[in-house]
């Protein structure tokens, strides 16, 4: 790879995760103080992530794949999503704010896709090369969640300007999309199925008990992912943590870390005990944020947001290469397009809507919140299913795959 098109694709990654970092998470603290939403409401502000990754395999299957570049589709769709971005920043209340930001994670989503698809396209060797590429994506949600914090905009209550951030970054990386490497249409005289779309090639991977169980646990572990990714940061702002946008991308530089070390890890550990570690990680992390405060348990706070790397490192990426490995060649990509399908969206539909009912749950008669009853309640989710994974999973390290 030449290095025009190394930084090119570098640049084009950094932009990626800049945008969904830049208002993503601090977005339940600006629809708390802005817009005066709710915990229901923030989950289903959250609950469009889901839905746009529920879409995303229809657009790229039966439009990017088929009939247009995907740097142009890539373009288009940022141009777009950054239009909805700043029309959503002049929302005046949660109504008008909540189709404006559903549009744009239904252009948002496959974005994630196409960046990775131009990538490859470009690699001999994407083993090697991906990972140099694809972590300036976390620099750049780094970057957005420091300059948050280093603008103070938490605490001005200058929130709106993440996503006005976010909706000139999102127009900028549109259209330098079409001065990115040419990739074409992939299966242009290819019949595409809705089977082939949500990766149904691959349900044969649940004859197999141990991945059936893996499956179940990777779509219960999203409830409590989506109560750290929609309430961390309103949490963080309400208990008196200072530049609380700026101290999460700790998470980001923590899962950075730990990607570097995961061939490390599975030769000593193996698929199971880093799989558990990962949803042991989920436990304790929520037992720090319910201990812990501002004041003499402020270390619980940091401790809880750098967990980040093993919570998502150890369960998601380790359960991506395990899935990877159970398919078999023909189904490879079938299987992470369904493994995908369930957790971003099954699961974390599901984990947005219960989180947001159980964050009202527990309002105060103060106007805050009772944060130690409500991280209990992800951390026994989180240790429930740890321990049944715990004591029926079995690694027998065949393909589970058939024709």
């Amino acid at each position: 790879m030449n290095p025009t098109t190394r930084f090119k694709l570098s640049f084009m990654m950094f932009l990626e995760f800049f945008i969904w970092g830049g208002w993503f998470v601090t977005m339940g603290t600006y629809l708390t103080k802005n817009l005066s939403a709710d915990g229901v409401q923030i989950g289903s502000a959250y609950s469009t992530q889901s839905l746009g990754a529920i879409l995303a395999p229809f657009i790229i299957g039966l439009i990017a794949d088929k009939f247009f570049a995907a740097q142009k589709i890539l373009g288009f769709l940022h141009i777009i999503g950054g239009i909805l971005l700043w029309f959503a920043s002049t929302s005046l209340n949660f109504d008008s704010f909540f189709p404006f930001i559903l549009g744009y994670m239904i252009a948002y989503m496959p974005t994630l896709a196409l960046v990775n698809s131009i990538s490859f396209k470009q690699m001999k060797d994407p083993g090697k090369e991906f990972p140099a590429i694809r972590v300036f994506g976390t620099i750049g949600w780094i970057i957005s969640g420091l300059v948050i914090g280093w603008l103070n905009w938490e605490q001005d209550g200058n929130l709106i300007l993440t996503f006005k951030m976010a909706s000139i970054a999102s127009i900028i990386l549109g259209l330098f999309s079409f001065v990115l490497p040419h990739t074409p249409p992939v299966k242009k005289q290819e019949k595409t199925s809705f089977g082939d779309i949500i990766g149904l090639d691959a349900i044969g991977l649940l004859k197999n008990r141990s991945y059936l169980l893996f499956f179940i646990a990777s779509v219960a572990i999203c409830i409590p992912l989506a109560f750290y990714y929609n309430f961390t940061n309103p949490f963080l702002n309400e208990v008196g943590m200072k530049a609380a946008a700026g101290k999460q991308s700790l998470g980001q530089v923590s899962e950075t870390l730990f990607m570097l070390l995961m061939p490390l890890f599975f030769v000593r550990l193996g698929v199971k005990k880093m799989l558990a570690i990962g949803m042991i990680a989920w436990v304790l992390r929520y037992l720090l944020f319910a201990f812990g405060n501002a004041d003499s348990n402020y270390w619980m706070l940091i401790g809880g947001i750098v967990l980040h790397g093993i919570c998502y490192d150890f369960f998601f990426v380790t359960g991506q290469i395990y899935t990877d490995k159970l398919a078999g060649d023909k189904f490879k990509s079938a299987a992470q397009g369904f493994i995908t399908l369930a957790t971003y969206g099954v699961g974390m539909l599901f984990g947005s809507i219960i989180s947001g009912v159980v964050v009202d749950k527990y309002v105060i008669a103060s106007g805050g919140h009772d944060w130690y009853n409500i991280w209990i309640i992800p951390a026994a989710i989180s240790a429930a299913v740890a321990l049944l994974f715990l004591v029926f999973f079995r690694d027998n390290n065949k393909s589970a795959t058939t024709e």
